[in-house]
């Protein structure tokens, strides 16, 4: 049956919140006192109740705020809304955050806002909880650290949500054709009823962003060890491990996406010192912490996750759009039009036996730049360091066509080269019945062509799941919609099967 429970259970206000778990709702007008709130900082802050609101005073740093120790429950997602307001400047800049530790403290901002003077303004963010044994809700401001102001209306909500876990799965569906994933994001990752409907509907995951280098590079890590060795490089996993565990735990593969990029890279990357203003470094240096930057992420997978990554996108979007050739770029720059080759030979060397390396790229079927796709495969293919290709699907409802995509499939098939469907979302301009149709015939028309290549295709991704966490959220580009609920297309890529 198609549905899906949504629900949340709000509890009378009260002045604290009832043990870590249970659906729940915390606010409070402060008529009692400061129920619990403190002043964050070491100095001459505090806080005190005023006219059903708390105020701030004698702060010395914009983390000297009012904050307040919540019992979260990790995987849980709250709904956290505040109103600040300043009566000195003529606008601030504030910020909601929270501080968790195991031991050791560390930050995230949640949302933001600029209030004007003398106006209650509102701050909103949503958030799940990581894997931590204490959290503190704070308000702060951002570039104002004496300015004395006031919260009011400070509310977490917790929702409890019942995703439909009885759906056809697309992953079962499609067994003996090609493995069907998706993409999920830290904040996905750490939601426990999120990902045990992901589980029932994808076999593959893949990091949004977790995997990309600005979440791996060990920056300051690698500043310390470029003292004496200035190929060096430091690298870490805490931002992919919840994904990573979640998978391990649940027998689900993960594709690793990527290894070199020209976005999400830090730029104290490419130069002397790992500073972000430096000099940039030599071609040597440069092809010395590639080599290592893939070393060391492809053997820290492999030791902590042995065998459960089973593919790479080694080189990401590396052609231009406009041009068969590749775009400028800081690798461009410091190594050269071989960075993409030389990438590849450094991750085949450390790639573990029957580990599959890509390439990944979006517009192939449109000139110029399948050629330039064609012409960089070619170069790869006779190197024997690459395996596949991941082809991105972010589409419209009319373009490209069918036999656009289809003649693109052909032409990177007659390379040798295997195929990985990446990224796939179709954009619509307004949630509309009309619309959700023309998007469900095109998704099944896609996946009828891709079944028909299943000799040649690994996997099929979609780059997301639900519309409201996609990258195109106001496009609606998903096969759930923002409650989980299977859209119309689901239902065109799922059809045919049911009926064999």
């Amino acid at each position: 049956m198609r549905r899906i429970l949504l629900f949340t259970l709000l509890l009378a206000l009260a002045v604290s919140i009832p043990p870590a778990g249970r659906a729940e709702r915390y606010a409070s007008d402060f008529t009692s006192g400061t129920d619990g709130w403190y002043a964050r900082g070491t100095g001459t802050a505090a806080v005190f109740p005023v006219d059903g609101a708390l105020q701030v005073v004698g702060r010395a740093a914009d983390w000297n705020s009012p904050g307040r120790d919540f019992p979260l429950s990790p995987g849980q997602q709250v709904s956290i809304t505040v109103e600040v307001r300043q009566d000195v400047a003529a606008a601030a800049d504030f910020i909601l955050s929270v501080a968790h530790s195991n031991g050791r403290e560390t930050y995230e901002n949640l949302g933001r806002a600029t209030a004007r003077r003398g106006v209650w303004t509102p701050i909103t963010a949503s958030y799940i909880p990581g894997d931590y044994k204490k959290f503190t809700l704070y308000v702060e401001t951002m570039g104002a650290p004496r300015l004395d102001f006031q919260i009011r209306g400070f509310t977490v909500e917790t929702a409890s949500r019942a995703f439909d876990l009885s759906l056809p799965s697309l992953h079962a569906l499609h067994e003996g054709y090609f493995d069907f994933g998706c993409a999920v994001t830290l904040p996905e990752a750490r939601d426990t009823a999120r990902m045990e409907f992901y589980a029932s509907q994808f076999g593959i995951m893949t990091h949004g962003n977790e995997l990309k280098p600005d979440s791996v590079l060990d920056v300051p890590a690698s500043r310390e060890l470029a003292k004496t060795d200035p190929s060096a490089v430091a690298v870490r996993l805490d931002a992919a491990r919840p994904l990573m565990d979640f998978c391990r735990d649940n027998g689900i593969k993960v594709h690793g996406h990527v290894l070199v990029w020209h976005q999400q890279t830090p730029e104290a990357f490419f130069r002397e010192g790992y500073s972000p203003t430096g000099a940039y470094v030599t071609r040597e240096v440069m092809l010395g912490r590639l080599e290592n930057y893939i070393r060391l992420v492809l053997e820290m997978t492999e030791r902590e996750y042995p065998g459960l990554i089973v593919s790479w996108d080694v080189v990401n979007e590396a052609v231009s759009d406009s041009a068969a050739a590749l775009r400028q770029s800081v690798w461009t720059r410091v190594v050269g039009e071989d960075f993409v080759l030389r990438a590849f030979e450094f991750a085949r060397k450390y790639a573990r036996e029957g580990l599959a390396l890509y390439y990944n790229d979006y517009s192939t079927p449109y000139e110029p730049k399948l050629t330039g796709i064609l012409k960089l495969l070619a170069e790869l293919a006779e190197s024997g360091n690459i395996d596949g290709y991941g082809f991105q699907c972010h589409y419209q409802i009319g373009t490209p066509s069918v036999q656009q995509v289809q003649n693109a499939m052909d032409k990177v098939i007659a390379l040798g080269l295997r195929l990985r469907m990446s990224e796939l979302d179709i954009l619509i301009d307004a949630n509309t019945p009309e619309n959700l149709e023309r998007q469900a015939r095109r998704y099944g028309a896609l996946l009828d062509l891709f079944r028909k290549y299943k000799d040649h295709i690994d996997a099929v991704h979609t780059w997301g799941v639900t519309d409201d966490l996609s990258w195109k959220a106001s496009q609606f580009p998903l096969l759930f919609d923002a409650d989980g609920n299977p859209k119309p297309a689901f239902f065109a890529v799922i059809d045919p099967l049911r009926l064999r």
